[in-house]
């Protein structure tokens, strides 16, 4: 009897350390952790505070919605850069995205092949190219053929940077969906296709949202495509085929300028990108996260009524 009540407080000073040490260990790494994030955050942190701080001072009615002023002048706004920017990024997206999104499911639910494997391996390089390469890409093949900038050129070059991003979120996305979504969906009769747009993408559509908007805040602030295809404006949109305004455009011309009102309007176009990024990233999450996109489903829906 004595044995066994040694060997019960042995057992329970060995759980004791065991859990002492196991608690140890949970706040060492926990202070780790937190310490790579603050060390992550702080950089972060500080760009935007400085724009912040930098750009709100010269922001205005006049500031947000006139064209720019003479140079050094420190009058007129950005307007035509702020109306560019979100024709650019929604032109951008309506070519980007649906590419991008059907190459991720061909390559997530049919890769099985070589065709897949080379179209990955196209995409992975896509994504290692340098902006300024897509932008001479979509120079040659588009503004030298039509003869002047437009905007159809710079939604093309940014098009180019925004569908591997996607493809490759949306693929990963999909792969991370359970292969017991696709098996029940196979068990009940339905077609591949249904399975793949109705079950698995709306598992997966919180990652393929998180890909979307990580290429739209990419396009967002890329500057080097834009100088080789829209190339800037001082006026408001007009034309697809007329040269325009960006954000990003403006600031690089605004910074090249040596006078302190222009520094300090470069201040403020950065913190309204900044702030329609955010927009765009906010808004979307928000529509996706209390709504739910039911055209498959009504599709469906209308095909099972029509077969009765």
């Amino acid at each position: 009897m004595n044995d066994i009540q040694t060997r019960r407080q042995e057992y329970r000073s060995l759980f004791k350390q065991n859990v002492a040490k196991r608690l140890l260990v949970d706040k060492i790494v926990r202070i780790i952790v937190f310490s790579c994030v603050i060390i992550a955050i702080i950089p972060l942190g500080s760009i935007l505070v400085e724009v912040f701080k930098n750009g709100i001072t010269a922001i205005s009615i006049e500031f947000l919605t006139e064209t720019p002023g003479s140079a050094g002048s420190g009058e007129g706004g950005i307007g035509p850069a702020i109306q560019g920017t979100l024709i650019i990024i929604g032109l951008s997206s309506l070519i980007g995205v649906p590419i991008g999104v059907m190459s991720g499911i061909f390559l997530s639910e049919y890769g099985d092949n070589k065709l897949a494997r080379s179209i990955q391996f196209f995409n992975d390089v896509f994504m290692e190219f340098p902006s300024i390469i897509l932008g001479i890409f979509a120079f040659l093949i588009i503004v030298l053929v039509l003869g002047h900038f437009s905007v159809w050129a710079g939604a093309f070059a940014l098009s180019l940077i925004m569908f591997p991003i996607v493809a490759r979120t949306t693929e990963e996305s999909l792969k991370m969906v359970p292969m017991t979504y696709r098996e029940a969906g196979t068990a009940l009769g339905l077609k591949k296709w249904i399975i793949t747009f109705r079950i698995v993408i709306s598992a997966a559509k919180s990652g393929m949202i998180t890909g979307i908007l990580l290429s739209v805040s990419r396009i967002g602030g890329e500057t080097a495509p834009l100088i080789m295809t829209i190339l800037g404006s001082s006026q408001f949109f007009s034309s697809m085929d007329t040269p325009m305004d960006a954000l990003p455009l403006r600031i690089w011309r605004l910074s090249l300028l040596p006078y302190d009102s222009a520094q300090l309007q470069g201040w403020g176009a950065a913190l309204v990108l900044i702030m329609i990024i955010l927009g765009i990233n906010l808004g979307v999450r928000y529509y996706f996260s209390n709504k739910k996109n039911l055209f498959f489903g009504k599709f469906i829906k209308q095909r099972r009524n029509a077969i009765k």
